[in-house]
């Protein structure tokens, strides 16, 4: 299974990793929340050096009741952070996290090579437009409502019935616009109850039938901590945990705040074959 990537050819039927940069001062795990560029070169060389493919780079956090912020805002946080990444690390694969059209078209012409749209397409109806002329991979997540309304449109005739028609007929309508390089991520969080997120993960074999890679984000996400009745600071076993099963249904890609012990995961799942 491959993408393009800067004109080059890569081969997801390996598992790979994808760190995750907030450039937010509000992102649900502390962790990973930074401002000051230096910190962030810092953070990237290290998830670099631990075994990431990819950076994914986000400048509005998307947890429920997140704080708005304007599209200038999301650029000054986001676009000086993918121009030192590709200055220090030239051959760093930089993922631009928006559902903005525009942010997206001015990070990938700064050097980023995927857009990853939470919303799918929803947020911003020239998003499939602009992703198919620029030419790079699209991280096509499931979503219903918005950021704020979201935790209130899980209701579902069939769940995972539903989201696959959804991301279905959303694949169709990039094929039609000439989109070739399409990842699928199920948005685990994302208009979805804790419940609701592992009969998804449990059913993820069946999205195979979309004919893409699949990207999996559930690192330190509520449905580990509250389950668990702990915080996101200790989630990281329920992460592994999770990132093992979703690695022995198919997924492609990690999205993680924890590049070593991903990559750990990944390692040790290729010894069964």
């Amino acid at each position: 299974m491959l993408i393009n990537l800067k004109q080059n050819l890569l081969d997801l039927s390996q598992p790979r990793i994808m760190g995750i940069l907030n450039i937010t001062p509000d992102s649900f795990y502390k962790g990973n929340r930074f401002t000051d560029l230096s910190k962030v070169l810092d953070r990237a060389e290290k998830m670099l050096s631990e075994g990431a493919t990819f950076l994914d780079i986000g400048g509005h956090s998307t947890r429920p009741g997140a704080s708005p912020v304007s599209e200038e805002e999301e650029l000054n946080r986001v676009l000086p952070v993918v121009e030192a990444i590709i200055q220090k690390f030239p051959e760093a694969l930089i993922s631009i996290d928006t559902f903005r059209s525009s942010v997206a078209k001015k990070c990938v012409e700064a050097g980023a090579v995927i857009i990853n749209d939470v919303s799918g397409g929803i947020l911003d109806d020239k998003m499939f437009e602009t992703v198919a002329s620029l030419g790079v991979p699209y991280v096509l997540m499931h979503m219903r409502g918005t950021i704020e309304t979201m935790t209130q449109m899980t209701n579902y005739d069939d769940l995972v019935t539903d989201v696959l028609d959804d991301l279905q007929k959303k694949v169709y309508q990039l094929r039609q616009l000439g989109q070739k390089d399409i990842i699928i991520d199920l948005g685990f969080g994302f208009a979805k109850t804790a419940d609701q997120n592992y009969v998804l993960l449990k059913h993820l074999e069946d999205f195979r039938l979309l004919d893409c890679p699949m990207l999996v984000g559930v690192s330190r996400k509520s449905m580990i901590w509250r389950k668990l009745d702990i915080s996101p600071n200790d989630s990281l076993n329920g992460s592994t945990v999770l990132n093992t099963v979703a690695l022995m249904k198919g997924a492609n890609i990690l999205r993680v705040h924890d590049v070593k012990e991903a990559m750990e995961t990944i390692k040790l799942i290729s010894f069964l074959g």
